[in-house]
């Protein structure tokens, strides 16, 4: 079916049908191929985006400042200058900003911002990230896994680390809509909220996906064709919790012996940034503090040939540019 998105907010993929989801992969696939080979795809100038970022970032913003590029589109970067929420109302800034802009991005907290935004601006909104969701991330992950696998459906997918938050949230959302297999392995303390895995359940019927929570490597890991990690405490947590976390996830590492545990071919993923090694910053505080080199997934795994995560970045521009195509 043709892809009719035009004047849609992308707030989460709880949105969007199977079909729309699969369909803004395809038109991610065909742009990606375009700028492989040089074709210009610029039929959108004359339209400008907000980009509002309450967290910082790479990934987001480089992909829609250099998708937006691409398509024709100028960008106004809002960071510690916008004025949302301290001295002008949520509601006010979607009103102003929908008057001079085709289209707001919005990175940052509570899922409840994002909503009051898209509620009072007339332009579309998109998620660039929140504490519960983070949908363009996932389409990354999608085209990534489908590009290595030619499909979705059936594939088995293990998470590993805190699930309670943005990316657990949105693999429980996108496997239950596309039809894989996922595990959430960690300690139970960070297993998904009961309701999501209910509100799951219609689109697994649909699918013939599954979600399955699991404290067991072995057991989660048998037969896995994607392993994915992410950082042990989330943007915007305070420090403190670090301890805590190292202690409830370290066995939750993923190293060669878990992969091992997994298909000859799986592959492994994560949203990143990644603490793998002692290169950065908070890499080397925690290093000094709590003992360890390496956090959720050791060096030798991320600079395996197993490893997909920079295929996956790429992927954040591509299909964040189908999302700004189909929607504005």
């Amino acid at each position: 079916m043709a892809l009719d998105l035009h004047g849609r907010d992308f707030l989460t993929l709880r949105d969007f049908t199977p079909e729309e989801i699969i369909g803004l992969l395809d038109l991610a696939a065909d742009y990606k191929k375009k700028k492989k080979a040089g074709e210009a795809v610029d039929t959108f100038r004359g339209k400008n985006i907000a980009l509002i970022f309450e967290k910082t970032s790479t990934r987001t913003r480089c992909s829609f400042e250099v998708a937006a590029h691409d398509l024709g589109i100028m960008t106004t970067y809002l960071a510690e200058g916008s004025q949302i929420g301290k001295k002008e109302s949520i509601a006010d800034t979607a009103r102003v900003l929908s008057r001079m802009f085709d289209g707001i991005e919005y990175r940052g907290f509570g899922q409840d911002i994002i909503e009051e935004l898209a509620k009072f601006s007339k332009v579309p909104v998109w998620n660039g990230l929140t504490n519960e969701y983070h949908p363009t991330q996932m389409l990354a992950d999608m085209l990534t896994i489908r590009e290595h696998y030619g499909k979705l459906k059936g594939l088995k997918l293990v998470y590993f680390g805190d699930a309670r938050y943005n990316i657990g949230n949105s693999l429980c959302v996108v496997c239950s809509k596309l039809g894989l297999n996922l595990v959430l392995c960690t300690n139970k303390k960070y297993f998904p909220s009961a309701k999501l895995i209910q509100d799951c359940k219609p689109w697994l019927n649909e699918s013939g996906g599954s979600i399955s929570l699991e404290e067991d490597i072995a057991t989660a890991v048998k037969d896995a064709d994607i392993l994915y990690t992410d950082v042990w405490v989330s943007m915007g947590e305070p420090d403190e919790v670090w301890a805590e976390r190292i202690a409830d996830l370290k066995p939750y590492q993923v190293t060669k012996d878990v992969m091992a545990m997994a298909k000859p071919t799986a592959i492994f993923m994560h949203d990143l940034p990644s603490f793998h090694d002692l290169n950065t910053k908070i890499g080397k505080e925690i290093s000094r503090k709590f003992g360890i080199n390496e956090m959720e997934v050791t060096d030798e795994v991320f600079e395996s040939s197993q490893s997909v995560v920079f295929d996956e970045a790429e992927n954040r521009m591509h299909t964040i540019k189908a999302v700004i195509a189909a929607t504005i």
